[in-house]
């Protein structure tokens, strides 16, 4: 029964991974705040947030670090990328108070942290479809006369610039959106800095 499970195991191991076959991780990264009032938090925020160019700061950002374990192979002259699997870490960073918050400002905060994350969270999910998207359009992709898989490599850089494009410009795009006038990311901003 052992050596059936052990041949099993080994054959199982053996197959090539499907697209789609994987778990993105996530992570989260804080920067401390600190203050008694919804408004001395937002300053904080001003203060403390993450750096998205020079001496722009804003209140969260969303990162990811994409690594592909790929397997091309000559066929009859042609390169068949045959699989390729992804390694994908997704690394939020959000706010935290620095100490315990008053009571009465403690509940005001959590809603401002809640739907600031569910905002990242969507960024987040744009990602994974950026990397579901490149399987779709790498895997099984074929390069005539390519036998030492040379071609091919400079043909999938062209078709994932196009990806990696399209992929900036929703999130662009959802952050406008968000971030407009009357738009949530200003609601949950008012909403902090007018609590007592």
């Amino acid at each position: 029964m052992k050596a059936g499970i052990c041949f099993l195991a080994a054959a199982l191991a053996a197959l090539p991974a499907r697209a789609g076959d994987w778990q993105a991780v996530e992570q989260i990264k804080s920067y401390p705040v600190s203050g008694q009032t919804g408004a001395e938090l937002y300053e904080a925020i001003g203060r403390n947030g993450p750096e998205i160019s020079l001496g722009m700061r804003t209140i969260a950002h969303t990162s990811f670090k994409l690594t592909w374990r790929r397997n091309y192979e000559p066929q009859g002259g042609n390169c068949v990328l045959v699989s390729a699997v992804p390694k994908l870490i997704i690394t939020y960073v959000l706010p935290k108070p620095k100490g315990k918050l008053p009571a009465a400002l403690q509940p005001h905060w959590q809603r401002f942290y809640e739907g600031v994350r569910a905002h990242e969270k969507v960024h987040g999910d744009y990602i994974r479809d950026l990397v579901h998207a490149i399987e779709a359009e790498t895997i099984g992709l074929t390069v005539p006369d390519d036998p030492g898989c040379t071609k091919i490599k400079a043909e999938m850089t062209k078709r994932l610039g196009a990806l990696s494009q399209t992929q900036r410009q929703r999130s662009r795009d959802f952050d406008r959106v968000e971030m407009s006038e009357g738009g949530n990311i200003q609601q949950l901003v008012l909403g902090l800095v007018n609590s007592r």
